[in-house]
């Protein structure tokens, strides 16, 4: 046993003043006058000792009484099998309050964060006489650095909201370790964390090594979760929107809960209008499909928004998205030898969705290449000097190349160009076009990417003719074959270049090598490398993100982006490379107070003028929510002494147990009601025990 405050204990001299006082009331006699001594002296002597008697208890009394008191002033803590304070100096007791969103769970009707708040306030009610206390949070807030009081710490509970950035186990602790070494280096500390333990969040804990002067107390927040309901990934059934036209949005709802979730309302918001909804079924730990039929009457941006109602976790119920309405697709057509029927121009140049420009190869300037978004190399039979640089330059920056052979290609020279992206060993197939030369190309793959959507399956099955070309090159290498002849030669291959791509055909475009050019898969096929090629930006993006990445052709240097909407502005760390703009996302910790990243639209602002707008949706990882178990927790760190896993919050002895095992047992409590006892004693002694 010990005492928080050994010097109170100076006050058991006090217990010297009633022994004094007794022995002087001892030795004070009075004389009392009987007619007959002899038969009082019997009488006296009976007396006399009953009051001595009666006179040493209540002294007794009145001591242990001023003893007890003295003691339970002292504070004194009992510490079960001859465990004591250690001899080490007292370092921080540092308290993590995990505020992840997904701590909006419930359980007994209140939230996870509710709960931890209200045990943390417990657990300060220990260190209340304490100047040791630190809390830490999601937010890694500056405050947090600082060691402060309990009533402050207390203070701060009252402004905790939730935090959009969940943070791992392991930098929780090295945070909390290194405000601790600036504290006291060698001094002993207590760590408390107050989390739901998620597994997509947590990070590798059996990974996660305590210091020996740490002792670690892990206190789970655990509930039954049902269910919850987020979006886990959206395209499109068209990759470019355009107005007027049906598109489908598809969207992947998924269900985290041990519960399925049945005819799930879902509704598409297009402008801050309903446009249509969808209803889906969701088995438990399980996925659903739902599509949206849309329509957009106008070109340019367009905001989209998906929501739905999943009780109790709502932070993931709204899913955000930007369209852009037939953005114009920049086409370059170069030609040596163009068809004769001029199929390029025919299909690009009478639609708005394309901004087309055709010019020979021999004559035209390299620099309009970076302003393409899809350059098409028709009939070419040489890649040489400026335009061959160019061309590389426009694939390392994510453009897209389409090439098509001349009737008398050089096999070297576009060997020595083509070698660079993989496509090797190319020579001369048949060199006279005729009939009998003539090879059917198959049927597209059906679950091919490429042409997935680009025909209805009934198109497929109702296709009679196939079309026919002459296998003027052969080639061979890692590039994916989009058509290929009867004899599995490829046709058109496609070739991933960093962002862009590389398509190569086998034959030309004239009538003579073929009739691709007239059959129905040629305009698809066309279109479809076209929508790929456009520089179009994501329909959302992620707060997990570590950098967004969008194309800015017209960027001017040294500019300074802003990212703002309602109620946030910021100004990302940005870096422009080439035609291509990166910004790095701040930290939830690098905002200003009262600053909150929250999910939703942010326009991307230069001088004012609003260059796109991007929506910013929540990371997946807070949307999953299966926890640890308090048996798990404990299986990871069964070979760490100094870590201590408890039951739940629900436990109603864990501070006790905490106050027991790391603090001792207190003990002032039974010293006061001793102290009553034998004040109550006393009284007892003078009023009823009579001499």
């Amino acid at each position: 046993m010990q005492f928080l405050f050994p010097s109170v204990l100076w006050g058991l001299l006090a217990l010297s003043i009633p022994l004094i006082v007794h022995l002087f009331n001892f030795r004070r006699t009075k004389k009392v006058y009987f007619s007959n001594v002899a038969l009082l002296k019997t009488v006296e002597t009976k007396s006399s000792a009953f009051r001595k008697l009666k006179q040493w208890l209540v002294m007794a009394a009145r001591m242990l009484f001023l003893a007890c008191l003295v003691l339970a002033f002292a504070q004194p803590i009992f510490f079960k099998n001859n465990k004591s304070l250690s001899s080490k100096p007292v370092g921080i007791n540092g308290i993590y309050l995990d505020n992840s969103l997904s701590m909006q769970n419930t359980t007994e009707s209140k939230r996870f964060l509710d709960l931890a708040v209200i045990k943390i306030d417990e657990l300060l009610s220990i260190f209340n006489r304490s100047s040791n206390v630190q809390m830490t949070t999601n937010d890694f807030d500056g405050q947090d650095q600082f060691v402060t009081n309990a009533s402050k710490v207390k203070d701060r509970l009252t402004t905790v909201d939730f935090s959009e950035v969940p943070r791992t186990f392991e930098q929780v602790y090295k945070r909390q370790r290194s405000i601790a070494q600036k504290h006291n280096p060698s001094a002993e500390n207590h760590f408390f964390w107050f989390s739901d333990f998620q597994k997509s969040t947590a990070g590798v804990l059996e990974n996660l090594k305590i210091d020996s002067n740490d002792k670690v107390h892990l206190i789970p927040v655990v509930g039954k979760t049902s269910q919850n309901v987020y979006v886990d990934s959206t395209w499109l059934s068209m990759p470019v929107v355009r107005e007027m036209q049906n598109n489908v949005l598809n969207i992947k709802v998924s269900n985290s809960g041990n519960k399925g979730v049945e005819k799930l309302s879902l509704k598409l918001y297009l402008d801050n209008v309903q446009s249509s909804t969808s209803s889906v079924d969701i088995p438990a730990n399980g996925s659903a499909m739902a599509k949206f039929n849309f329509t957009v009457k106008e070109r340019g941006s367009h905001k989209g928004k998906v929501i739905f109602d999943d009780q109790p976790i709502t932070f993931d119920n709204d899913y955000y998205f930007v369209l852009n309405a037939s953005p114009t697709i920049r086409v370059l057509h170069l030609f040596g030898q163009r068809s004769s029927q001029n199929y390029i121009a025919k299909m690009y140049a009478n639609d708005s969705l394309f901004n087309f420009q055709s010019s020979p190869i021999s004559n035209f300037d390299p620099g309009q290449i970076q302003n393409a978004d899809l350059v098409v190399l028709e009939g070419i039979s040489t890649l040489d000097g400026e335009t061959k640089l160019a061309i590389e330059t426009f694939l390392s920056d994510g453009g897209s190349v389409a090439i098509s052979p001349s009737d008398n290609p050089s096999v070297q020279n576009l060997q020595a160009f083509l070698g660079k992206y993989g496509i090797q060993n190319l020579e001369i197939g048949s060199d006279v076009p005729t009939v009998d030369n003539l090879l059917e190309i198959n049927e597209p793959d059906k679950a091919s990417p490429f042409f997935e959507d680009v025909f209805e399956r009934s198109s497929f099955n109702s296709m009679v003719s196939l079309p026919k070309a002459i296998n003027k090159l052969q080639w061979s290498g890692a590039a994916d074959k989009l058509l290929s002849f009867r004899n599995g030669r490829g046709f058109l291959t496609k070739t991933k270049v960093g962002d862009g791509n590389l398509y190569l055909f086998a034959s030309p475009f004239n009538a003579n090598f073929g009739n691709f050019a007239e059959h129905a898969y040629f305009v698809p096929t066309f279109y479809k490398m076209a929508y790929l090629s456009s520089k179009s930006d994501r329909l959302a993006y992620s707060f997990s993100e570590s950098s967004l990445s969008f194309f800015m052709p017209n960027a001017p240097k040294n500019a300074s982006y802003k990212l703002k909407n309602d109620k946030l502005e910021i100004i990302p760390v940005q870096r422009l490379m080439g035609k291509t703009l990166n910004l790095t996302l701040p930290k939830s910790s690098e905002l200003s107070d009262g600053q909150l990243f929250g999910s939703g639209f942010y326009d991307l602002v230069i001088n004012g003028k609003v260059e796109k707008t991007l929506a910013l949706n929540h990371d997946h990882k807070e949307s999953k929510m299966d926890v640890y178990s308090p048996e798990t927790l404990r299986g990871f760190f069964k070979n760490q002494i100094n870590v201590e896993v408890y039951d739940d919050i629900f436990d109603g002895s864990f501070i006790e147990a905490f106050r027991d095992t790391s603090m001792g047992k207190p003990l002032w409590k039974y010293f006061i009601i001793a102290a009553l006892a034998f004040l109550l004693l006393e009284i007892l002694l003078i009023r009823f025990m009579k001499s």
